[in-house]
């Protein structure tokens, strides 16, 4: 176990973390935005109305929370490859 094995262990633990952190809120609120879109459409089939299928502000913030979640999720991935790659390396 060397100092660059350590290094690389500690930045991709740092990745890890920050890489969470980041993906957490959106994904929680994007959770959200699609429950109550699933309660709207389940809404609108009981009324026996027609959905206008043109985008909303709550899409737009679906696609906006989705990027930033994907974000969050490419940083920690990276760390989890340099977790990995601090194991290889000897």
């Amino acid at each position: 176990m060397g100092p660059i094995n350590l290094m690389l262990w500690a930045a991709g633990v740092a990745l890890i973390a920050i890489g969470y952190s980041r993906a957490r809120g959106p994904w929680e609120r994007l959770q959200a935005l699609r429950a109550q879109e699933a309660n709207v459409a389940r809404y609108e089939s009981w009324r026996g109305g027609v959905r206008d299928s043109s985008p909303t502000g709550a899409s737009v913030a679906m696609d906006l929370l989705r990027r930033q979640a994907r974000t969050g999720a490419v940083i920690a991935g990276i760390g989890f490859l340099l977790v990995l790659a601090g194991f290889a390396i000897r």
